[in-house]
């Protein structure tokens, strides 16, 4: 048997979209703000996975400037026609008030296509803007068909007011006919992330309830026509982290603690698609949380996760070990063993950027050189941290609850709105940011920004740390579990802890206010908010785990 061990995709990975293309598995996941747009892992055992593709890369197809935090690309659907790869997904530009996530909603849907997963892929196809999660299924007489929720922002009314769908026709590139409301959900409510499959004359419907956090559900309909009407699963939710719904409702609707109500392990499972394994055994990927213990924090971000779903005689399916989420999943097939991942450095000696690596917002190209110091990255400095539009930032995921970030910068600042060094985020306000600067008497010196729910703080005041005049600074940052701290070393081996120690679980999705749908980074970056043309050089980057 082959043993799986979740989460698959660790780190900021949410909202899965499977397909299975002969012995080939691939993953596509949401990006929101960061570019490129969306993540695609391939996989042959379902063990290991490698990033292979990041589709959406032309600033000028996906414009995200301006746009806020969390908002940007959301919920992508991977599917194939026994042709080509069809990728669609959401460009949302305003999903919130800065304190509420009421109101309307700016949402535009797309669809790109391309023969390999690898690309080159197509200029994308606007297709609607009637609600987010959209999806693309192709069924087996030719047609295909769009489903999307739909987002109603009046007062008194079901926001979440159902699941649309709409023929789309390939050849004229648009949708066409009547738009058909297929589902309206359940009393779990919050009905969204729609993926529609097709099996022994059954269509089933695979839709995100409870919303996506503690309460989050995988719903399942089925019906002979594929408008309709669907039947809920007998069993339904077919999978939650929600051991006691009615007491959970309950908890949060008198403000009490909702952890009894919850099942061991992973949290928040739901957004769900599948794809099969054998005939009656297929693979069902989700997103979860893992919160730090004791909490309901889970700096992570939303995860990806797989069970395996068995068809039963009654033709539903189910979650194999029940409706709660399972840390280690077994299939049929020879033992594989879990390849690396622990240790990610980069010494910046090749001919372009790790794929690893992520923007904010727009690309790198401009503001970054790996030629004009052989064996180091340039970054030019560019706006604050605090900016959506034009940032100098090199960033990857944190996957670990225990890690370590290191990196070596040579940095010439004259002012104190030069910056330059090594920063932990979640989003623009919930950062810290240890850096080097200049005081007023031009000294180099070592600061700390903290970004808290937007408001600012420098923990070390006026006692920044006077650096030499010139010469490399090692700067590091390690969380444990809890605690995030900082610390610096002039020579690389002695090393000195600076500021306090920080709390990792307030750069979460469970943190931030109205709320987040992203994850922790960490990076390499610069700020030159003077305009004069400064830039730092980055020696290296390290990111290890320190759990195993």
């Amino acid at each position: 048997m082959r043993t799986i061990r979740n989460p698959i995709l660790p780190g900021f990975n949410p909202d899965p979209s499977i397909v299975r293309v002969g012995d080939d598995y691939y993953i596509a996941t949401s990006t929101f703000e960061w570019f490129p747009g969306v993540q695609i892992h391939h996989s042959r055992d379902l063990v290991n996975w490698e990033l292979v593709s990041r589709p959406l890369d032309d600033p000028g197809a996906l414009p995200l400037q301006g746009v806020r935090a969390s908002a940007g690309v959301w919920a992508p659907c991977l599917s194939h026609d026994g042709e080509r790869f069809y990728l669609i997904f959401s460009i949302v530009r305003t999903w919130t008030d800065r304190g509420n996530s009421e109101g309307p909603k700016d949402v535009h849907n797309f669809l790109t296509m391309a023969e390999d997963v690898r690309g080159p892929w197509s200029e994308p196809v606007y297709l609607n803007s009637s609600g987010f999660d959209p999806s693309l299924f192709h069924d087996d007489d030719g047609k295909k068909w769009l489903l999307n929720m739909e987002w109603d922002y009046r007062a008194g009314h079901n926001h979440f007011s159902g699941i649309l769908l709409q023929e789309y026709d390939p050849g004229a590139k648009r949708l066409v006919g009547p738009v058909y409301k297929i589902f309206t959900g359940t009393s779990i409510g919050l009905t969204e992330g729609p993926h529609l499959y097709k099996r022994n004359g059954w269509y089933y419907l695979i839709v995100a309830e409870g919303g996506t956090t503690y309460a989050h559900a995988v719903t399942c309909a089925r019906s002979r026509s594929i408008t309709g009407p669907y039947e809920v699963h007998p069993e339904n939710p077919i999978l939650t982290s929600v051991r006691d719904r009615e007491g959970f409702d309950r908890a949060v609707e008198y403000g009490g603690d909702v952890r009894p109500y919850l099942a061991e392990g992973l949290q928040k499972a739901g957004h769900a698609s599948m794809c099969p394994y054998t005939d009656d055994l297929w693979v069902l990927v989700h997103l979860c949380g893992r919160p730090l213990p004791g909490t309901l924090y889970c700096p992570l971000g939303r995860e990806t996760a797989l069970q395996a779903v068995r068809w039963g005689e009654d033709d539903w399916p189910h979650v194999e070990g029940g409706p709660h989420p399972q840390t280690e999943v077994r299939l049929p097939g020879d033992p594989v063993e879990k390849r690396g991942g622990a240790v990610f450095k980069d010494d910046f000696d090749g001919p372009g950027l790790r794929p690893e690596y992520q923007f904010l917002r727009m690309p790198l190209e401009g503001k970054y050189s790996l030629t004009e110091r052989p064996g180091f990255v340039r970054l030019y400095g560019r706006e604050s941290i605090l900016s959506e539009f034009d940032q100098s930032l090199l960033a990857r995921r944190v996957e670990h609850f225990r890690w370590r970030a290191q990196t070596a910068v040579e940095f010439s600042p004259t002012s104190f709105q030069h910056m330059a060094g090594l920063l932990v985020r979640y989003d623009e306000s919930n950062q810290y940011y240890l850096h080097i600067s200049a005081d007023d008497g031009g000294r180099r010196v070592l600061g700390i920004l903290v970004y808290d729910r937007g408001i600012l703080s420098m923990p070390l005041g006026d006692d920044e740390v006077v650096l030499p005049d010139e010469g490399p600074v090692f700067l590091r940052v390690e969380m444990d579990l809890y605690d995030v701290r900082f610390s610096y070393s002039i020579d690389g081996v002695e090393w000195k802890e600076i500021g306090p120690v920080l709390p990792s679980w307030k750069l979460s999705d469970d943190y931030v206010v109205p709320l987040g749908f992203t994850g922790m980074f960490v990076g390499i970056a610069c700020q030159d908010l003077r305009g004069t043309g400064v830039w730092a050089d980055f020696d290296y980057f390290l990111y290890e785990a320190l759990d195993g």
